[in-house]
């Protein structure tokens, strides 16, 4: 695998902006445009190899996509209730669509991307607790709109979500800071060619020195989204998502290339 000083991977990225259109071999997927990416510069997945330097995080997005950029997973606290598995799947998961084929006939799903400005069709909601500090995870069923699920609505219209899971300020800032203090963040354009996807990388951004207020103010904002991914099977995981143009301005210091 190769490794990078900062200097050498700015001159790599730009190396490749200038080929043009390169074909992936990858699926057509929002993640491919990474994978490419990684292909081209001959290094791991998820593994910037730059030595005698603080962390560096790679992500790379398509142009014409409106999928959110993924920050990081954390599951939320207290962590010995294993909330998103123990309380939010059972208590408050509905139907799986594939219950009964796919899935056993009991199989319960529960799948919410949520931020702080509105609540979901199913009553979820973010709270940004600044006293506390802590970002909370609220249910209010007055709030549920969705129409397809009428035996749910009924099963949880008198409940309430205690202990509501939360995540510590501190407890972000450890991970945010650690996961993406430095940031290579590049957008590509996309198009197939004889039946093959290609990428055009073209804008690359050095971004240093992630904010954590700033990350707080996202929450608070809406661009954070929160997302819950699980199914009685398995639980994907919870992920700290936001649309790519907030993630430049969660840094001090952003250069273009």
């Amino acid at each position: 695998m190769k490794t990078y000083t900062k200097e050498s991977l700015i001159e790599a990225l730009i190396d490749i902006r200038n080929q043009g259109w390169v074909p992936t071999g990858r699926k057509n997927n929002d993640g491919g445009v990474g994978n490419t990416l990684e292909d081209l510069l001959g290094i791991e997945e998820n593994n910037l190899p730059i030595p005698n330097a603080a962390e560096w995080e790679l992500k790379a997005q398509k142009k014409d996509t409106t999928s959110l950029i993924t920050l990081f997973h954390m599951e939320p606290s207290p962590r010995a209730y294993k909330f998103v598995p123990s309380i939010l799947l059972p208590e408050f998961g509905w139907r799986h669509q594939e219950a009964g084929q796919k899935y056993s006939d009991d199989e319960k799903s529960f799948r919410q991307t949520i931020n702080a400005l509105s609540c979901s069709n199913r009553g979820f909601t973010i709270k940004v607790d600044r006293g506390d500090r802590k970002i909370l995870v609220d249910f209010d069923p007055n709030q549920i709109v969705s129409v397809d699920h009428p035996e749910w609505i009924q099963s949880v219209s008198n409940k309430t979500l205690e202990p509501k899971p939360y995540w510590g300020f501190d407890d972000l800032y450890h991970k945010a800071g650690t996961k993406l203090h430095n940031c290579f963040f590049v957008w590509a354009e996309s198009k197939r060619i004889n039946g093959t996807l290609h990428f055009h990388y073209q804008d690359i951004y050095m971004l240093k020195k992630f904010d954590l207020n700033k990350f707080i103010d996202a929450i608070e904002s809406g661009n954070v989204y929160i997302d819950f991914d699980a199914r009685t099977g398995h639980n994907h995981g919870t992920k700290f998502r936001l649309k790519r143009e907030s993630l430049i301005n969660l840094y001090a210091e952003v250069k273009r290339y």
